[in-house]
Protein backbone atom coordinates (compact mmCIF):
# COMPACT_ATOMS: atom_id res chain seq x y z
CA UNK A 1 0.00 0.00 0.00
CA UNK A 2 1.44 3.39 -0.69
CA UNK A 3 2.43 5.92 1.71
CA UNK A 4 -1.01 8.28 2.90
CA UNK A 5 0.82 10.97 4.54
CA UNK A 6 -1.84 14.10 3.91
CA UNK A 7 -5.57 14.76 3.90
CA UNK A 8 -5.98 14.71 -0.28
CA UNK A 9 -3.79 11.37 -0.30
CA UNK A 10 -6.19 9.80 2.21
CA UNK A 11 -9.48 11.50 0.46
CA UNK A 12 -8.18 10.32 -3.56
CA UNK A 13 -7.02 7.16 -1.62
CA UNK A 14 -11.14 6.23 -0.32
CA UNK A 15 -12.33 7.85 -3.67
CA UNK A 16 -10.57 5.65 -5.56
CA UNK A 17 -11.39 2.42 -3.21
CA UNK A 18 -15.49 3.58 -3.05
CA UNK A 19 -15.56 4.35 -6.79
CA UNK A 20 -14.41 0.58 -8.96
CA UNK A 21 -16.44 -0.87 -5.92
CA UNK A 22 -19.88 1.38 -6.83
CA UNK A 23 -19.11 0.58 -10.77
CA UNK A 24 -18.92 -3.53 -10.22
CA UNK A 25 -21.70 -3.74 -8.15
CA UNK A 26 -24.18 -1.62 -10.31
CA UNK A 27 -23.49 -3.66 -13.78
CA UNK A 28 -25.22 -6.38 -11.70
CA UNK A 29 -27.67 -4.26 -10.49
CA UNK A 30 -28.64 -3.40 -13.80
CA UNK A 31 -28.52 -7.11 -14.80
CA UNK A 32 -31.17 -7.90 -12.19
CA UNK A 33 -33.59 -5.51 -13.49
CA UNK A 34 -33.85 -7.50 -16.67
CA UNK A 35 -37.03 -9.00 -17.62
CA UNK A 36 -35.10 -12.71 -18.57
CA UNK A 37 -35.24 -15.80 -16.43
CA UNK A 38 -31.05 -15.22 -16.07
CA UNK A 39 -31.62 -12.23 -14.02
CA UNK A 40 -32.10 -14.50 -10.80
CA UNK A 41 -28.84 -15.83 -11.83
CA UNK A 42 -27.61 -12.11 -11.72
CA UNK A 43 -29.38 -11.31 -8.35
CA UNK A 44 -28.01 -14.69 -6.56
CA UNK A 45 -24.54 -13.93 -7.82
CA UNK A 46 -24.98 -10.24 -6.81
CA UNK A 47 -25.79 -11.08 -3.30
CA UNK A 48 -22.24 -12.68 -2.65
CA UNK A 49 -20.48 -9.60 -4.67
CA UNK A 50 -21.90 -6.93 -2.70
CA UNK A 51 -21.15 -8.76 0.54
CA UNK A 52 -17.48 -9.15 -1.11
CA UNK A 53 -17.48 -5.26 -1.73
CA UNK A 54 -18.60 -4.82 2.20
CA UNK A 55 -15.90 -6.51 3.59
CA UNK A 56 -13.54 -5.48 1.27
CA UNK A 57 -14.03 -1.66 1.58
CA UNK A 58 -14.15 -2.20 5.25
CA UNK A 59 -11.30 -3.63 5.68
CA UNK A 60 -9.41 -1.58 2.92
CA UNK A 61 -10.85 2.04 4.12
CA UNK A 62 -9.56 1.19 7.61
CA UNK A 63 -5.87 0.54 6.71
CA UNK A 64 -5.90 2.89 4.29
CA UNK A 65 -6.87 5.39 7.46
CA UNK A 66 -4.56 3.39 9.63
CA UNK A 67 -2.13 4.14 7.15
CA UNK A 68 -2.50 8.08 7.52
CA UNK A 69 -2.43 8.57 11.02
CA UNK A 70 0.86 6.37 11.38
CA UNK A 71 2.38 8.48 8.92
CA UNK A 72 1.07 11.58 10.80
CA UNK A 73 4.66 11.17 12.81
CA UNK A 74 2.67 11.33 16.06
CA UNK A 75 4.67 9.57 19.43
CA UNK A 76 2.29 6.68 21.43
CA UNK A 77 1.74 9.27 23.83
CA UNK A 78 0.20 11.63 21.23
CA UNK A 79 -2.42 9.03 19.89
CA UNK A 80 -5.81 7.67 21.88
CA UNK A 81 -5.02 4.09 23.15
CA UNK A 82 -7.27 2.64 20.46
CA UNK A 83 -3.82 3.79 18.08
CA UNK A 84 -1.05 3.19 20.48
CA UNK A 85 -2.35 -0.78 20.94
CA UNK A 86 -2.02 -0.85 17.12
CA UNK A 87 2.14 -0.55 17.75
CA UNK A 88 2.22 -2.24 21.10
CA UNK A 89 0.34 -4.93 20.21
CA UNK A 90 3.00 -7.56 20.91
CA UNK A 91 3.91 -6.41 23.95
CA UNK A 92 0.62 -6.07 25.15
CA UNK A 93 -0.38 -9.71 24.34
CA UNK A 94 2.87 -10.82 26.41
CA UNK A 95 1.39 -9.27 29.79
CA UNK A 96 -1.58 -10.79 29.01
CA UNK A 97 -0.43 -14.00 28.33
CA UNK A 98 2.69 -14.35 30.78
CA UNK A 99 2.30 -15.73 34.22
CA UNK A 100 5.97 -15.10 34.97
CA UNK A 101 6.80 -11.63 36.52
CA UNK A 102 10.26 -11.19 34.84
CA UNK A 103 8.41 -11.14 31.46
CA UNK A 104 5.82 -8.81 32.56
CA UNK A 105 8.07 -6.54 34.02
CA UNK A 106 10.06 -6.57 30.97
CA UNK A 107 7.25 -6.09 28.59
CA UNK A 108 5.85 -3.20 31.07
CA UNK A 109 9.39 -1.50 31.06
CA UNK A 110 9.16 -1.39 27.15
CA UNK A 111 6.00 0.25 26.67
CA UNK A 112 6.65 2.55 29.46
CA UNK A 113 10.19 3.53 27.09
CA UNK A 114 8.30 3.33 23.57
CA UNK A 115 5.45 6.07 24.77
CA UNK A 116 7.61 9.03 23.77
CA UNK A 117 8.74 7.25 20.35
CA UNK A 118 6.97 7.56 16.81
CA UNK A 119 4.05 5.58 16.32
CA UNK A 120 4.73 2.23 14.42
CA UNK A 121 1.70 0.59 13.51
CA UNK A 122 1.41 -3.08 12.81
CA UNK A 123 -1.18 -2.93 9.71
CA UNK A 124 -0.32 -6.34 7.68
CA UNK A 125 -2.84 -7.88 10.49
CA UNK A 126 -4.39 -4.66 12.10
CA UNK A 127 -8.01 -4.86 10.56
CA UNK A 128 -9.51 -8.76 10.48
CA UNK A 129 -12.85 -9.06 8.86
CA UNK A 130 -12.47 -12.57 10.07
CA UNK A 131 -13.88 -13.35 6.64
CA UNK A 132 -17.42 -12.60 7.86
CA UNK A 133 -18.60 -9.06 8.21
CA UNK A 134 -21.11 -9.26 10.90
CA UNK A 135 -22.64 -6.50 12.94
CA UNK A 136 -20.83 -7.66 15.82
CA UNK A 137 -16.81 -7.88 13.78
CA UNK A 138 -17.93 -4.58 12.57
CA UNK A 139 -18.21 -2.48 15.62
CA UNK A 140 -14.67 -4.17 16.46
CA UNK A 141 -13.24 -3.33 13.81
CA UNK A 142 -14.70 1.05 14.01
CA UNK A 143 -13.82 0.92 17.68
CA UNK A 144 -10.61 0.17 17.23
CA UNK A 145 -10.58 3.37 14.96
CA UNK A 146 -12.43 5.29 16.99
CA UNK A 147 -15.17 5.39 14.94
CA UNK A 148 -18.65 6.27 16.27
CA UNK A 149 -21.05 2.93 15.55
CA UNK A 150 -24.27 4.49 16.93
CA UNK A 151 -25.56 5.23 13.76
CA UNK A 152 -24.81 2.19 12.22
CA UNK A 153 -26.70 0.26 14.95
CA UNK A 154 -30.13 0.47 13.16
CA UNK A 155 -28.93 -1.52 10.42
CA UNK A 156 -27.31 -4.44 12.41
CA UNK A 157 -30.15 -6.62 11.90
CA UNK A 158 -29.70 -5.77 7.54
CA UNK A 159 -25.98 -6.69 7.94
CA UNK A 160 -27.02 -9.51 9.64
CA UNK A 161 -29.64 -11.22 8.17
CA UNK A 162 -30.44 -9.46 4.92
CA UNK A 163 -26.94 -9.60 4.19
CA UNK A 164 -24.54 -11.70 5.78
CA UNK A 165 -26.89 -14.65 6.18
CA UNK A 166 -28.01 -14.36 2.59
CA UNK A 167 -24.88 -14.48 1.59
CA UNK A 168 -23.66 -17.17 3.39
CA UNK A 169 -26.49 -19.08 1.95
CA UNK A 170 -25.41 -18.34 -1.53
CA UNK A 171 -22.27 -19.57 -0.62
CA UNK A 172 -23.10 -23.26 0.99
CA UNK A 173 -25.47 -23.51 -2.18
CA UNK A 174 -28.60 -23.15 -0.72
CA UNK A 175 -31.78 -22.31 -2.49
CA UNK A 176 -32.40 -18.13 -2.26
CA UNK A 177 -35.19 -16.56 -4.15
CA UNK A 178 -34.49 -12.54 -4.05
CA UNK A 179 -36.97 -10.30 -6.01
CA UNK A 180 -34.87 -7.50 -8.08
CA UNK A 181 -36.60 -4.81 -5.89
CA UNK A 182 -35.61 -6.46 -2.21
CA UNK A 183 -31.80 -6.79 -4.70
CA UNK A 184 -31.92 -3.08 -5.18
CA UNK A 185 -32.89 -1.86 -1.53
CA UNK A 186 -30.01 -4.25 -0.11
CA UNK A 187 -27.51 -2.53 -2.73
CA UNK A 188 -28.63 0.87 -2.13
CA UNK A 189 -28.31 0.25 1.93
CA UNK A 190 -25.23 -1.29 2.08
CA UNK A 191 -23.21 1.57 -0.67
CA UNK A 192 -25.04 3.85 2.01
CA UNK A 193 -23.33 2.11 4.47
CA UNK A 194 -19.88 2.40 3.26
CA UNK A 195 -19.96 6.14 1.79
CA UNK A 196 -21.12 6.86 5.54
CA UNK A 197 -18.49 4.97 6.84
CA UNK A 198 -15.84 6.69 4.27
CA UNK A 199 -17.43 10.36 5.90
CA UNK A 200 -15.79 9.01 9.38
CA UNK A 201 -12.88 8.09 8.42
CA UNK A 202 -12.05 11.66 6.52
CA UNK A 203 -14.31 13.19 9.24
CA UNK A 204 -11.32 11.90 11.82
CA UNK A 205 -8.86 12.69 9.71
CA UNK A 206 -9.58 16.14 9.00
CA UNK A 207 -10.46 17.06 12.82
CA UNK A 208 -7.48 14.94 14.29
CA UNK A 209 -9.94 12.61 15.85
CA UNK A 210 -7.22 10.42 16.34
CA UNK A 211 -5.13 12.49 18.83
CA UNK A 212 -5.37 12.01 22.47
CA UNK A 213 -7.13 14.97 24.11
CA UNK A 214 -4.39 16.75 26.38
CA UNK A 215 -5.93 18.27 29.47
CA UNK A 216 -6.05 22.35 29.84
CA UNK A 217 -3.89 22.84 33.53
CA UNK A 218 -5.05 25.87 35.20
Amino acid sequence: MPDIRTLDQLQDALDSEMGWRVKEIGAFRVASKGGSPEKKFFIRAGVTLVYAHWEGFIKASSEQYLNFVHHRGHTYRELKSCFAVFGLKGKLQMLSDSRKAGPNIKAFDFILSELGEPAHMQMSSAINTESNLTSKVFTNIATSLDIDIEQYSTKFNLIDESLVNRRNKVAHGEYMDLASKEFGELVDEVLQLMRDYKTDLLNAASTEGYKRVTPILN
